[in-house]
């Protein structure tokens, strides 16, 4: 008796075709509501029936993830960004030609049959039953459109997206009802058109618009017969039929489904032989997505909207929720940024300090009585390369920053806001010596800071008495020692917080201490910037907003956060620091700073060993704050070579303001000038 191989067992997935095709035979498929059971199947085909009726009636299918666009105030593009590259479009908007060569290659009976093809399911079991495998399936395009919608469901889990890919008993039960269902309720055509959307293509490109972008530069209606062949051959691999890396299978495969259409008659064997004959043409767009597209520093502010996005509960009730909906896309995003001021702002900062330098310039910009975040960026480009980050040296840690800077004195005003709140005259007068004890201090939880260590001022000549005018114009430290002292830490905290300012940039507590009113704490450009607008704002002020609109792929709107504009102080309070801050321009530490064609107020800061310089201001129209420091080892900047020059003694009027004159000097050019408010002052000498 001759040898014989043992035929192998056959796999899960031929016993199923096989019980298909028994119950398609039997014709049990009555409104394919349920699966007969014949007896002579067994327990297995009893449980496959059991599994099939048991499971939910409707079928969901998730909104498919798609790119969405983020705009600047005046609709210009500054990124697009996905999970996954994909533009859903109607069935108009794919050509006639690509339809036809998908049906032909993949599913050439489509419109013939319904959610299982018969002749399908048997020529696979014959097929299969003569190998011992699975070397041939039966899988309607319907039934493949359903496990794409699985896979969708499973996004960027792995373990997920491999399980919706299994071909096992279960999955393909699963495939069948839901194929049965939407056979019911949905038009072939429109079936055809959800799978061209669907379907993944390769390179990162997921529906046929994504698809034919990718790889022909052309929009998926005006495809033409040999790229249609060629996107339709890809669905069945899209890494083996690569045209980019295996243009050799790539075409082999593109002429069978021409071969193929015109076997069925879609195009004619003279139109098959002509396409056949035309060699490969791709003109690829490789993806460019993410803010590391964006073109005018605008990276780190399209950082600082996604991560708004995450974070808001505008956005979603749970993290889970916002997290869904930027992994969905499809959204178009507007925000505040104005071109016109991000590229005054970005010429500035990169004018001032070179992407190679140790420093780095760093600034944002808000429009006061708004709350809009109109600028943001600094001079070190955003991405992962050599001189390159993506921290946001604007914004916090929480919102992909870093931990902020000491804000030396440019916190000055909010003590002198805390003061004359207080009832504190602005012509309250102090000894100010060059170097004296701490006062005696204490916080609002009762903790006390008894007299403790020296304040000194930054010249052994500036010495008093000064009124707060002339100690605000020249940052006299000794004086606001004593008015810190005299107005209570209390008062001058909560000050701070009612100007946004209640936790350091890390997220650690503020320190509420004798050195505040130095600027110990580690703040933001955004906050001292907001700070800042609110005294332009007669005492108002207005949370930080980045996103004007967000409309969602149906056309509907998202409700986005809008600014929460409140009273902090007086009118008279703010318009007094005002007054008081344009004579740090026009005669104190910041005149480098002023500009000669419209009012402007601001102040200066310079930390200890002169690691960080700021400068603070505002005109009627714009209100901003730059700082200058070393962001790799904070190190003195006295000495450093910083935007082409070599640094003699770095002060915040000298070296950060001329970034916020640039800055705020291009984003205003054209404008009308406004006026500050301002108020009377105390003559020098006066107490009053």
């Amino acid at each position: 008796m001759p040898f014989t191989h043992p035929r192998p067992p056959a796999s899960p997935f031929t016993r199923f075709l096989k019980f298909l095709g028994v119950s398609v035979l039997a014709g049990g498929m009555a409104a394919g509501l349920a699966l007969p059971v014949a007896g002579a199947l067994g327990v297995g085909a009893k449980s496959a029936a059991e599994s099939f009726n048991n499971l939910p009636d409707v079928f969901k299918t998730p909104p498919l993830s798609q790119a969405s666009q983020i705009y600047d105030a005046d609709g210009g593009l500054i990124a697009t960004v996905y999970d996954r590259d994909r533009t859903v479009i109607p069935g108009e908007q794919i050509a006639p030609v690509m339809r036809k060569a998908l049906v032909d290659i993949e599913d050439n009976r489509f419109y013939q049959h319904g959610a299982v093809d018969l002749q399908g399911v048997l020529r696979a079991l014959n097929k299969n039953a003569a190998s011992g495998a699975v070397s041939q399936g039966a899988s309607t395009l319907t039934q493949q459109y359903v496990k794409n919608v699985f896979v969708e469901q499973a996004g960027s889990d792995q373990k997920a997206v491999l399980e919706a890919q299994r071909q096992t008993i279960g999955r393909k039960i699963q495939e069948l009802r839901y194929a049965i269902e939407l056979e019911q309720t949905l038009p072939k055509d429109q079936i055809l058109t959800n799978y061209l959307n669907i379907t993944f293509f390769g390179e990162q490109a997921y529906g046929i618009e994504a698809a034919a972008e990718r790889y022909f530069s052309v929009h998926a209606k005006d495809l033409t017969l040999p790229q249609a062949a060629l996107l339709a051959g890809l669905v069945q691999s899209p890494s083996m039929y690569d045209p980019v890396t295996n243009a050799r299978l790539a075409k082999q495969r593109r002429d069978t489904v021409l071969n193929k259409m015109a076997q069925y008659g879609s195009i004619t064997a003279a139109q098959a032989r002509q396409a056949i004959a035309v060699p490969i043409r791709l003109k690829v767009s490789k993806p460019r997505q993410g803010c590391i597209t964006a073109q005018h520093g605008e990276g780190f502010f399209c950082d600082y909207v996604h991560r708004i996005v995450l974070t808001d509960p505008a956005f979603g009730r749970t993290a889970t929720d916002r997290r869904a909906l930027w992994s969905r896309g499809g959204l178009q995003i507007h925000t505040t940024l104005s071109p016109k001021a991000q590229n005054a702002l970005q010429d500035s900062v990169t004018s001032h300090a070179y992407t190679t330098d140790d420093a780095a310039a760093v600034m944002s910009l808000v429009q006061p009585g708004t709350g809009k975040i109109v600028a943001m960026g600094q001079s070190r480009d955003y991405g992962l390369g050599d001189h390159q980050t993506e921290i946001n040296l604007n914004v916090g840690t929480k919102m992909g920053g870093g931990l902020g800077f000491p804000t030396g004195s440019t916190f000055k005003p909010i003590v002198a806001a805390a003061a004359l709140e207080k009832g504190t005259s602005p012509g309250q007068q102090y000894p100010a010596p060059y170097s004296m004890p701490w006062p005696a201090m204490s916080d609002c939880a009762g903790n006390t800071y008894p007299e403790n260590g020296e304040v000194h001022n930054d010249s052994q000549s500036l010495t008093g008495p000064f009124a707060m005018p002339d100690a605000m114009a020249q940052s006299v430290n000794t004086y606001f020692a004593q008015l810190e002292a005299d107005t209570g830490l209390c008062d001058v905290s909560k000050m701070a917080n009612a100007l946004g300012i209640t936790a350091q940039a890390g997220g650690t507590k503020l320190q509420v201490v004798p050195s505040l009113t130095l600027g110990s704490n580690d703040l933001t450009p955004l906050e001292m910037a907001n700070v800042y607008a609110t005294f332009a704002n007669h005492g108002t002020y207005c949370t930080p907003v980045a996103i004007s609109a967000v409309t969602k792929p149906d056309g509907g709107s998202v409700a986005v956060p809008q600014a929460d504009c409140h009273q902090v102080m007086s009118a008279e309070t703010a318009d007094t620091v005002t007054t008081m801050l344009l004579g740090v321009v026009q005669d104190g530490t910041g005149k480098p700073a002023g500009l000669t064609d419209r009012d402007s107020a601001g102040k200066t800061g310079t930390t200890d060993e002169s690691k960080q310089v700021w400068f603070a201001g505002y005109t009627p129209e714009l209100a901003g704050a730059a700082v200058v420091s070393d962001t790799r080892s904070p190190h003195d900047l006295d000495g450093q070579s910083i935007g082409g020059n070599t640094v003699g003694q770095a002060f915040g009027g000298t070296l950060a303001g001329p970034v916020w004159r640039d800055s705020i000097e291009g984003a205003l050019d054209g404008e009308p000038a406004g006026t500050l408010t301002t108020t009377a002052l105390p003559g020098p000498g006066s107490s009053d």
